[in-house]
C-alpha cells in the first residue's frame, strides 16, 4: 500500500505544475477536488470511552452501571456528522452505558427523556423524525384519507445521511458484563437558545439479568458544562 503522504502530495505536485501554464483550468481542479473530498466523508461514531470518566454520568455502584451523556453541540464537536444538527434543530447527545458488573443488563425496555430547565420533556427523535426534519417536511401539515408512503420522505433526504443516521443512532438492547455501548440521541430542540444548563437526562427502564428494573438514571447536564470538554 502506497503511504498516504504520497496518495495526498503527488496530485498537488502535478496541480501546480498545471497552474504554471493553465492556472484556470488547475484552480477548476482543485475546486473539483475539495468538493470530492467533502462528498466522501464517512461518519464515523466515537470511540467510547468508560462511562464514570464523563463528565455528566450517574453511576450506581450497587449495581455497577454507570450511564454518561455528552452533548455534540459545539462546532468542533458536531464536525463529526456531515448534516448541520444544530442549524436544523436538533441536539446529538452521545450516550455512554458501561455495565461493570458479572452479569448482563438489558436495554430492551429502555426509555430517555431530555428535560429542559424550563420543564420541557423531550423524547429522542426516531429516524422518520430526522427524516422528515432533513426534508423539510412538517408532521402538523393537513391530514389525508391515504397517508403518503414513508419512503417518500425517506427519498428526499440523501444517501450519506441516512447512512449516518443509521451507523450514529443508540441501538443497543443489552450490554454485556464487563462492555460498554454507546450512540448518540437526537433531541428536537428547536426554539430553546440554551437546552443544556439546568437540563436534565432521565432514563428509566434499564433491567437486570432476572428482569427486574435498574433505579433510574439522572444526569445533570451542568456537570458537562462546568467541567472541561473531552477529547473523544
Amino acid at each position: 500500500m502506497r503511504p498516504q503522504s504520497l496518495v495526498i502530495i503527488e496530485p498537488m505536485l502535478r496541480i501546480q505544475n498545471l497552474a504554471g501554464s493553465h492556472p484556470l483550468l488547475a484552480f477548476g481542479v482543485v475546486l473539483v477536488s475539495c468538493a470530492l473530498v467533502l462528498a466522501s466523508k464517512e461518519f464515523v461514531k466515537p470511540t467510547a470511552s468508560p462511562a464514570k470518566t464523563y463528565p455528566a454520568h450517574d453511576e450506581h455502584t450497587s449495581e455497577a452501571v454507570t450511564i454518561a451523556a455528552d452533548p455534540y453541540d459545539l462546532a468542533d464537536k458536531a464536525q463529526i456528522f456531515s448534516v448541520h444538527w444544530k442549524e436544523e434543530g436538533y441536539l446529538p447527545v452521545f450516550l455512554v452505558i458501561t455495565n461493570d458488573s458479572d452479569q448482563p443488563v438489558s436495554l430492551a425496555t429502555m426509555k430517555a427523556e431530555f428535560v429542559t430547565v424550563r420543564r420541557d420533556k423531550i423524547l429522542p427523535a426516531t429516524s422518520d423524525d430526522l427524516y422528515r426534519r432533513l426534508a423539510h417536511v412538517s408532521s402538523a401539515g393537513p391530514t389525508y384519507p391515504i397517508p403518503f408512503p414513508k419512503s417518500k420522505v425517506k427519498g428526499a433526504v440523501s444517501k450519506q445521511a441516512r447512512q449516518e443516521i443509521d451507523a450514529a443512532q443508540f441501538d443497543a438492547k443489552v450490554v454485556e458484563a464487563h462492555s460498554t455501548q454507546s450512540g448518540f440521541l437526537f433531541f428536537d430542540v428547536s426554539g430553546i437558545s440554551t437546552p443544556l444548563p439546568g437540563a436534565h437526562l432521565y432514563l428509566t427502564g434499564v433491567q437486570d439479568v432476572k428482569g427486574n428494573e435498574l433505579m433510574y438514571f439522572e444526569i445533570p447536564m451542568e456537570k458537562y458544562l462546568s467541567a472541561p470538554a473531552k477529547t473523544q
